[in-house]
């Protein structure tokens, strides 16, 4: 497996509300919030990065379904009643937001290069399984994206460590790389192969952990994507309790928000 690079990751503290910068996305207004920003909303998060851009976020149902500014019939302002579900959020002009929040799950900020369009996608166990992230990559390219000009940064998430999921949840999101394995038991050996390996033993029996984050960059990589498109933070949803909210630590239903301007 290629590693992807960690890239460079600065907190942005002198704001009100803290967070999280990639430099691979440095083009861009764009930030992984944390806790401390619960509860307020994109509409007031957003006026840190980009005061008068528009927000657009989708009701998150953990599929796989991608929204343009297009699809929201009732506007970016829509009611939470009426926004339309989807787990990830592209654009197609300038001084647009995409927001999606997470709590263990990975949030993903993608920018183009060269078209300044950007997209956020909430990225769990099952939109995983379901190629969440390249099935917006390919939205993107039917508006005009390359491949090779796109950048990926993957926020704030649970570590691989410390999530702990069955078997058969871990080979279902295996299945998303279309390895040339016959068997579950092959497949899940594969895995814990790699380097960084995706999977990794539990002592528990029908237990694996499962690193959430590594198998969309072995989905990326899998589409030509190169290390250097890839930016992976460190930090760790369950592991940092005064950082970030994690519903596998704590059960609490409050979120992070993350969200990236297209300019």
């Amino acid at each position: 497996m290629q590693e992807s690079t960690s890239g460079s990751w600065a907190w942005c503290t002198q704001a009100e509300h803290p967070y999280l910068t990639a430099t691979l996305l440095k083009r861009w207004p764009h930030g992984f919030f944390t806790r401390a920003s619960w509860p307020q909303p994109p509409e007031v998060l957003s006026q840190q990065l980009a005061p008068g851009a528009v927000i657009y976020r989708a009701q998150q149902v953990h599929g796989n379904r991608v929204l343009s500014p297009d699809d929201f019939s009732q506007g970016p302002a829509a009611t939470p009643d009426s926004r339309p579900s989807a787990d990830a959020v592209m654009t197609t002009g300038s001084q647009q937001a995409a927001w999606i929040c997470t709590a263990d799950c990975t949030p993903v900020l993608i920018g183009d290069v060269a078209t300044g369009q950007v997209a956020a996608v909430h990225a769990g166990w099952r939109g995983t399984a379901l190629r969440i992230v390249p099935t917006t990559m390919a939205k993107m390219q039917a508006q005009g994206s390359e491949l090779k000009n796109l950048r990926i940064a993957m926020g704030p998430a649970i570590a691989g460590q410390v999530y702990q999921v069955s078997t058969q949840v871990a080979t279902e999101v295996g299945r998303s790389l279309s390895l040339p394995t016959q068997s579950d038991h092959e497949l899940v050996a594969h895995l814990q192969t790699l380097a960084p390996a995706p999977l990794l033993p539990d002592a528990e029996p029908g237990r694996l952990r499962l690193d959430v984050r590594q198998i969309n960059a072995l989905q990326l990589f899998a589409l030509g994507l190169e290390p250097q498109q890839i930016a992976i933070t460190p930090h760790c949803t369950y592991q940092e309790p005064d950082r970030f909210f994690s519903y596998r630590r704590s059960h609490e239903k409050k979120v992070q928000w993350s969200g990236i301007v297209s300019c």
